[in-house]
């Protein structure tokens, strides 16, 4: 049976492009860039390509742009380093009750540490609330993060509204984009974001590379000490494939965003549309501010757990939220800070499609999800006579 891969949103295939500029790295050009000699200098020369390619995607300078491990690592970077930095001027944060875990842990650790985090609520469609926002600004905040756009209801944040109330308080503005950089035109400078998280495997790059943008003159603790690499901002040897990779996946999302931005959101806009055709389904996410490629959808009177089961019996590879999360039997908690009950949030399943999708592969997903829906609800001990017994 040939698979359908419909999760884009929790990693994405290496593109063949992307992979043939990463090889010669490997081996050939395997020069380490700290090193003097003109050979290590090939390596040093590909890491600042690789530099500029993701500042073009982001609208920053070259030198905002550092090289992580991961945007989680480029997450805990920002509010910890923030948050140490400016410990003198108070130690209150701002963030959302729907963040990845990367950053409500990191708040939830610095908590710990004699932090004082507000957490923001959202309303239905997963969207916080500007007003709110401002309410909550105190004069000991010293960092406001919120996700730009969020991995499993794929709802979008007013990124530029939120930014420009940060730096007129002369608050540190970060957001988490990994879910959105490279799907979703981004202009740092525009947006007024001063820190940023991106990670590589998100957009056709390996996993294990990410990216903190940091605009110029900004200056935070750094997270990790040693060799000075990153001038001197974040130590460690440079991994060179991968971050030539992350800049050839840069440049073909800058490239070809707006075509693929018609082609994923087409495809998502038929699997919602098919999906809200079956009674007691409900959209997750904001209806029109998300990202392309995440249809979201909660279906009552079946498990979460059941319908990823048996849509993979289908041959569709799905979620049920966020991957990092997905060992959990927990309801999401994004899903219960919209308003969900927990036997409907239960009953969640994201479909995260891309440009490497068909309309063939949507036309299957679809016909699945149907005849899944209609086989569990038959057997379903709370479901009866066409609809949930509670």
């Amino acid at each position: 049976m040939k698979m359908i891969y419909a999760d884009h949103a929790a990693t994405t295939q290496v593109k063949p492009q992307v992979l043939e500029a990463m090889l010669p790295y490997f081996s050939e050009q395997y020069g380490n860039p700290s090193s003097l000699y003109s050979f290590a200098y090939n390596s040093k020369k590909a890491i600042e390509t690789a530099r500029a390619q993701v500042a073009d995607l982001l609208g920053a300078d070259v030198n905002e742009i550092y090289f992580t491990g991961c945007g989680t690592e480029s997450d805990n970077w920002a509010i910890k380093g923030a948050a140490f930095a400016k410990a003198d001027k108070g130690k209150h944060i701002i963030t959302t009750k729907i963040e990845h875990h990367a950053v409500l842990h990191t708040c939830q650790y610095l908590e710990k540490k004699g932090y004082e985090v507000t957490y923001l609520g959202v309303d239905e469609f997963g969207m916080i609330s500007l007003d709110e926002l401002k309410a909550a600004i105190r004069p000991d905040t010293i960092l406001i993060s919120v996700m730009f756009a969020n991995n499993e209801i794929g709802t979008i944040q007013p990124i530029e509204e939120i930014g420009a109330i940060a730096r007129e308080c002369g608050i540190l503005f970060h957001t988490d984009a990994v879910q959105a950089a490279g799907h979703i035109p981004i202009d740092v400078k525009k947006m007024n974001i001063d820190m940023l998280a991106l990670s590589g495997h998100k957009l056709g790059a390996p996993k294990g590379i990410g990216v903190m943008y940091m605009r110029r003159g900004v200056v935070i603790d750094s997270l990790i000490h040693g060799g000075g690499h990153e001038r001197r901002k974040r130590s460690g040897t440079e991994n060179v494939p991968y971050i030539v990779g992350l800049g050839e996946a840069a440049r073909i999302a800058k490239a070809e965003m707006d075509e693929n931005i018609a082609k994923v959101t087409k495809m998502r806009d038929r699997i919602i549309e098919a999906a809200l055709k079956m009674p007691y389904t409900i959209l997750t996410g904001h209806p029109t501010c998300r990202h392309p490629g995440i249809a979201s959808i909660c279906v009552e009177g079946i498990e979460g757990e059941s319908l990823l089961l048996n849509m993979y019996n289908e041959g569709i590879c799905a979620s049920s939220g966020s991957a990092c999360s997905s060992g959990s039997l927990d309801p999401s908690h994004v899903l219960l800070s919209i308003g969900l009950p927990h036997h409907i949030a239960h009953g969640s399943l994201r479909l995260s499609v891309a440009e490497d999708n068909t309309e063939e592969e949507i036309d299957a997903i679809i016909e699945s999800l149907y005849k899944v829906v209609e086989r569990l609800r038959a057997m379903s001990p709370v479901w009866e006579n066409g609809k949930p017994i509670w």
